[in-house]
C-alpha cells in the first residue's frame, strides 16, 4: 500500500471511529462497578487486543469530556499517591438510556454493512 492509500485508510479509520469509541466508553463504564479514571479506561478498551485496537489513548479525553459536557457520564477529581490527580468517570441514568439506544443503532448499522458487504442488500 502507497502513502496515499495508507492515508485514505487512516481518513476511513478516523470518520469510522467517531461514535464507536463514544459507544465503547459507554459500554465500559457501564460494565464497571466503580468510576474509572482515563488511563484504566484505555487499558480496558485495548486488553488483549491492544495492537489491534484503533482507539488511541489520547482521543479518549476530548470524547470524555464531551460526554460529560453533555452528561452522559460524571466526574470526581481524587488526589494521586504516584502522580497529578485523576479525573474519575461513571456513567449517569441519561448515559445507560444513550447506551441502550446507540446499542440498537450499532446493531441495525451493523447487520446493515455486513449483508451489503455479503452481497445481501441491492
Amino acid at each position: 500500500m502507497d502513502g496515499q492509500d495508507e492515508a485514505v485508510v487512516r481518513k476511513f479509520q478516523k470518520e469510522l471511529n467517531g461514535g464507536t469509541v463514544s459507544l465503547v466508553l459507554l459500554a465500559i463504564l457501564d460494565r464497571s462497578p466503580e468510576p474509572l479514571y482515563g488511563y484504566e479506561i484505555a487499558k480496558r478498551i485495548g486488553g488483549a487486543l491492544a495492537a489491534e485496537t484503533p482507539v488511541k489513548q489520547g482521543t479518549l479525553y476530548p470524547v470524555l469530556r464531551s460526554m460529560e459536557s453533555s452528561e452522559l457520564l460524571t466526574s470526581r477529581v481524587e488526589p494521586s499517591v504516584s502522580g497529578p490527580p485523576r479525573k474519575y468517570y461513571s456513567i449517569t441514568d441519561r448515559g445507560r438510556t444513550a447506551l441502550v439506544e446507540w446499542k440498537a443503532t450499532w446493531t441495525r448499522t451493523r447487520d446493515f454493512v455486513d449483508a451489503t458487504l455479503e452481497g445481501n442488500v441491492g
